[in-house]
């Protein structure tokens, strides 16, 4: 999520207030070491089906069928294809220059940038601020989390179908005096591209591709799942809003998530109809997506999921509040391999769980079903008290659970009643083959209540959890995790204990996009302030390679001024990535002479030399 995002939420989080009552979730705090190490494998990353969906893979199975480079975490070599160990030559500290930054022997392209044309007929953006209706069709602003899907007939490293979310509006791009309302609902949401390799090795869109669609503020979505009529009578609603990250299906499906639980530009829509994870079918542009209220309703972040040798799957999520909850979901049914328009209603029936993080490594599921752990009527709700201090009693406040649709729409409440933990922000969540769940916590400045999960009092520059299933099952109840790293500043530094890292490499603060590519290399991406407060110690926003073994983090690259680095997806070969840079706002990448519209993009990286990206 962008830091931004919490200004234009503000106004509305104020007016509401927060929910603040005493309790802990641990009877006592564990003197445990932050940097304890449990006997967790090392991550090997997604499968190809779980990067790029089953459609045009399905021969490749589930997640765990592709086979890793051996060493993928710390750098291998695969003998029968090329080498993906991680020798790419680190950048230096606190890059603070308005361009994107990599390591020599890399190239930068801009692809997709905020205002470009999206779907056929749309005029684009030349420089000249536009109002709705034109925006409606062209790309929207602030990409976010997206996935690259293949196509079938056409080779996935030459081309294939990019999905990226647009949280929120490139205001500089934007006529708000006409139609103000309506312009800025068409500049967040959703952007379905076609691209495609041209022969001097540059990627663009397709124009005119009957795939490219925009699904915005203003368009109406289907609404699914338990809570549907209790969310509109109509099971229909206008508008996705503030779409973060996203995740894919193993059907083929993308979920984009909502990361707000009201529509703060436009307050006269219901706010029970935002907050949801949206399920779109890039393959079917005439489709209408649909929001899955079985999946909860809180201020979502991504998807990831985990699937088992019965097909059946279970997908993670964080709510990205200050505190949010981890959220485990799973169908009810297994998803058919061989039977795409089976699985389309699939999120629509199934069990929500929250992640309890025990101070011994333990951990839990707790279920959220209605009638049970606590989830009935007259329900005490604890409130966020990780961020009151431990002698405050704030009165308590009462919620009545009477139905599973109550416990849907209420899902912060219904996970704080249940007793899961309260942690630092979860941003992305990402599965490896070796089925190691990674999450980053992003920050925490107000905690004044510590756990051995949430470490820090005050916790500005967050921290990256991990987890193993017991029996790496994604049906378990249970499980064990530990701390991969404390992001901060170096202890030579001499700063507080709350802002000092155990980095072992190059510092780095608020981690955020985070996921492990096909060959196990784990990657996170930053969004910290921008200011010179924060620039001053770790440069711009950059991302990075992690070593599992030893979190040892290395700086691949640095994004422009005042962006935030976000989004990645890549063709199967790993030779191309795409990553996002959200609202810059220097000069790079500006359409009108002299600037003033830096503009959010779609970046391709590659190496000069076509060898893997990270090489």
């Amino acid at each position: 999520m962008s830091y931004l995002t919490d200004k234009l939420r503000a106004p509305y989080r104020e007016a509401q207030g927060e929910v603040t009552v005493p309790g802990q979730m641990f009877d006592e705090i564990v003197a445990a070491n932050p940097a304890r190490r449990t006997l967790l494998k090392n991550s090997f990353g997604l499968s190809i089906l779980s990067v790029f969906g089953a459609t045009s893979l399905a021969a490749c199975g589930s997640d765990g069928d592709s086979t890793p480079a051996p060493g993928g975490g710390g750098g291998g070599t695969d003998p029968v294809g090329p080498d993906y160990s991680v020798k790419f030559e680190r950048l230096a500290d606190k890059i603070t220059a308005d361009t994107v930054t990599v390591p020599k022997d890399y190239e930068v392209q801009v692809l997709y940038s905020a205002g470009d044309k999206c779907e056929a007929g749309s005029a684009g953006y030349a420089g000249t601020p536009q109002s709705w209706p034109d925006t409606e069709t062209q790309a929207g602003g602030q990409h976010d989390g997206m996935h690259y899907y293949a196509l079938d007939g056409v080779d996935p490293n030459q081309g294939g179908l990019l999905v990226l979310n647009h949280e929120s509006t490139d205001n500089a791009t934007l006529n708000l005096t006409v139609d103000g309302t309506k312009t800025r609902l068409s500049n967040v949401g959703v952007s379905v591209v076609e691209i495609a390799r041209g022969d001097d090795g540059s990627w663009s869109v397709k124009a005119n591709s009957r795939y490219n669609k925009r699904y915005t503020g203003n368009t109406v979505y289907n609404v699914g799942g338990p809570a549907a009529p209790a969310v509109n009578s109509t099971r229909k609603v206008v508008g996705t809003l503030n779409n973060c990250a996203s995740g894919p299906t193993p059907w083929g499906t993308y979920l984009t998530c909502e990361e707000t639980t009201d529509n703060y530009l436009d307050p006269t829509q219901d706010e029970k109809g935002y907050g949801w994870v949206v399920e779109i079918d890039p393959y079917a542009p005439a489709s209408t997506a649909v929001k899955r209220t079985a999946m909860g309703r809180f201020d979502h972040e991504n998807t990831a999921y985990m699937t088992n040798e019965a097909n059946r799957v279970a997908f993670y999520m964080g709510d990205d509040g200050t505190p949010g909850c981890i959220y485990k979901f799973i169908p009810s049914q297994a998803y058919d391999p061989k039977n795409r328009a089976a699985n389309l209603n699939l999120l629509d029936e199934g069990t929500l769980y929250a992640a309890r993080f025990n101070d011994d490594g333990t951990g839990n599921w707790v279920e959220l079903t209605h009638g049970k752990n606590n989830l009935t009527l007259n329900a005490i709700d604890p409130g966020n008290y990780t961020q009151t201090a431990p002698d405050k009693a704030p009165a308590p406040v009462i919620v009545n659970f009477a139905s599973q649709a109550d416990v849907l729409i209420n899902t912060k409440s219904a996970a704080r009643v249940a007793g899961a933990t309260l942690m630092d922000r979860p941003e992305w969540i990402t599965v490896g083959v070796d089925k190691t769940v990674y999450c980053t916590l992003t920050n925490n400045g107000s905690r004044k209540r510590t756990s051995a999960a949430n470490p820090r009092i005050s916790n500005s520059h967050g921290h990256i959890v991990r987890w193993k299933e017991r029996g790496d099952s994604p049906l378990a109840t249970t499980f064990e995790w530990e701390l991969l790293l404390l992001a901060g500043q170096d202890p030579a530094d001499g700063a507080a204990a709350n802002v000092t890292g155990n980095i072992q490499g190059d510092e780095f603060s608020s981690p955020d996009g985070i996921r492990v590519d096909p060959q196990g290399r784990l990657w996170v991406q930053t969004d910290s302030g921008t200011g010179s407060n924060i620039t001053n110690i770790f440069g711009n926003n950059s991302m990075y390679y992690i070593d599992q073994e030893t979190g040892e983090s290395r700086r691949f690259l640095v994004g422009p001024k005042g962006c935030e680095i976000t989004g990645i997806a890549y063709t199967p070969d790993l030779a191309t990535f795409f990553i996002n840079i959200q609202h810059p706002n220097g000069v790079w990448n500006t359409k009108r002479a002299g600037g003033g519209d830096a503009r959010s993009a779609t970046i391709v990286v590659s190496r000069k030399d076509g060898k893997p990206v990270g090489a």
